[in-house]
Formats: C-alpha cells, sequence, structure tokens
C-alpha cells in the first residue's frame, strides 16, 4: 500500500472576499505546508471546512492541490459524509482527480450503530482502489466507532489504509492498536496535544491542525523519540503546549485559518455558520505564533 506519510496537516480552505473558494491560494498553501515538513495535506476535511463546499469546489480543489504538488507530496481528499452513495459518486470523482487517498470520517449526527458504520465505510471502501483512512472523532460526529469495529473493517477491506483516531482517551487508542487486522494499518493521532504520549503505546503519526505553522517541530518531536532521545522530546511537546491549546479556543478552524492569514496568506474567513476570529482571542494567539512565523 502507498505510505502516505507520517506528518500530515488538514490544510485550510482560503476564500475570496466575495467568499468563494481561492484555488490558486489552496495551492500556494498546500506547497508552503509541504516546504515547511509535512508529507501530505487532507484537502476538504473539517479543517478544511468541507461541511460547507459544495462537490465542485471540493473537486477542484483536489485538482488543483495535487497538481501543484505533483510528487513532494500526498494529497488525501476528504470524501467521506453521513450519505453513503454522495460519499461513493465524491471518492470516485476524487480518484479521478488523482488523488492518493480519501478521508473517511463517521457519519455525523446521525448517529449509526456500529454494523451501520461496516456497512457504510464497506460499500465506499468497495467502490475505489485508494487507500482510505478512517476518521473518529465523536466530539464532532456524536458516533464512536469502537475498535472492534475498525479492526473488522480492516479485516474485510484492504484498502483500509489506517485510522485518524480523535477520542483523546488513550484506552481506546491502547485498543486499536492492540486489536490491529493487519501490520500495515497505521495509526494516526487527530490530537496534537496528545501525538506524543500517542508514540509511546505504538502509535505513527499525525493529521494536525498546529502543522499549519509548526510542522517542523512536530517532525523533530517524532524523531527525537524515535531516537530514544524521550527529554528532547518532551520538551518540544511542552513547548507546543500552549500553542496547541490556543488552536483550539474557539472552534477549529477559526483560529488557525487567522494565524494563517498572518502568515500572509490570502485567506478569508470561515464560511458560514464559523465566522471570524473575535479579536479577544487574536491577542492571545499572536505571542504564540510570533516566534514561528516565517
Amino acid at each position: 500500500m502507498k505510505q502516505l506519510g507520517r506528518v500530515l496537516t488538514a490544510m485550510i480552505t482560503p476564500f475570496e472576499p466575495t467568499g468563494e473558494v481561492n484555488v490558486p491560494e489552496a495551492v500556494r498553501i498546500a506547497q508552503f505546508l509541504i516546504e515547511r515538513g509535512n508529507d501530505g495535506v487532507v484537502v476538504a476535511g473539517s479543517t478544511g471546512e468541507g461541511n460547507a463546499l459544495e462537490t465542485g469546489e471540493k473537486l477542484a480543489l483536489f485538482l488543483a492541490v495535487k497538481k501543484g504538488l505533483g510528487p513532494s507530496g500526498t494529497v488525501i481528499a476528504g470524501t467521506g459524509g453521513n450519505n453513503t452513495r454522495q460519499s461513493i459518486e465524491l471518492t470516485k470523482a476524487a480518484e479521478q482527480c488523482g488523488v492518493d487517498a480519501v478521508l473517511l470520517t463517521v457519519p455525523a449526527y446521525v448517529k449509526p450503530t456500529q454494523d451501520g458504520m461496516l456497512a457504510h465505510f464497506g460499500a465506499i471502501l468497495e467502490s475505489t482502489q485508494l487507500p482510505a483512512i478512517i476518521y473518529n472523532i465523536p466530539g464532532r460526529t456524536a458516533a464512536n466507532m469502537l475498535p472492534a469495529t475498525f479492526a473488522e473493517l480492516c479485516r474485510r477491506h484492504v484498502n483500509v489504509a489506517g485510522i485518524k483516531e480523535s477520542t483523546g482517551d488513550v484506552n481506546q487508542f491502547t485498543a486499536i492498536l492492540r486489536g490491529r487486522a493487519r501490520p500495515d494499518v497505521s495509526f494516526w493521532c487527530g490530537d496534537d496535544y496528545i501525538y506524543l504520549p500517542s508514540l509511546s503505546i505504538g502509535g505513527y503519526g499525525v493529521i494536525s491542525v498546529s502543522g499549519h505553522l509548526v510542522s517542523r517541530e512536530i517532525r523533530a518531536m517524532a524523531q527525537a523519540f524515535d531516537a530514544g532521545d524521550v527529554d528532547t522530546a518532551a520538551r518540544i511537546h511542552q513547548d507546543l503546549a500552549p500553542l496547541n491549546t490556543a488552536l483550539f479556543t474557539t472552534t477549529n478552524p477559526i483560529p488557525v485559518k487567522w494565524a494563517m492569514g498572518t502568515y500572509g496568506f490570502d485567506v478569508g474567513v470561515c464560511r458560514s455558520p464559523l465566522g471570524a476570529m473575535p479579536d479577544e482571542l487574536k491577542a492571545t494567539l499572536e505571542p504564540l505564533i510570533a516566534p514561528y512565523r516565517p
């Protein structure tokens, strides 16, 4: 199975002042992220406001970002949703755009059963040759994919590349890692604040928000841990903790989108119903991002 990368960032989607997607700026952001040490990007995920994008906008982003990165970085397309047929159609279209993989989120709002999750993901996986990362984020979806369900999905479908796990529950992390059905199934932590702890129990990578700003530091932390230099890894983790917290003082991706605007990118503001960054939070975040600004 294609290697998708260890340090991946779920990239923001920039908008024009008119509210339209700024595709050229999205390509520029993706190229910046790869230059700063990311192995790849997730396009039109939750940080990319995928729920606020039309199908045509997503496909334009998939095509342009993949063309803009070429072989320099992987592109994972956010094609999941709570409508199985629509997710299949979008996944097939994303495959035609040349993306490297897809990210499939546990369906939100409808609160599927575990069997329902197996059927939903199974139908999408059978429709494509692309590797897929399953995204479990019950804080947003109101449904938790249990470790046993994920293991069964991996047994049934060889194109499951791994999981992006965002429960923040180390016990669930451990159960997923212990129950892996295949050795090639990867574990990406979905929360920056707990990436280092996830490495200590056998995790592999991270699908990051902070990676917009500090991907080099995130990579250095993982490399230090791999080398047995736990003290250095812990120091980097501790240094990044205030930033990781500040980026979630209000709903993601509002803070990180504003931060990227201070980096010189024409990002616009988040589409309704999210909106702009509150002024009082800008004052909190500014001193934390300033040391990393290019």
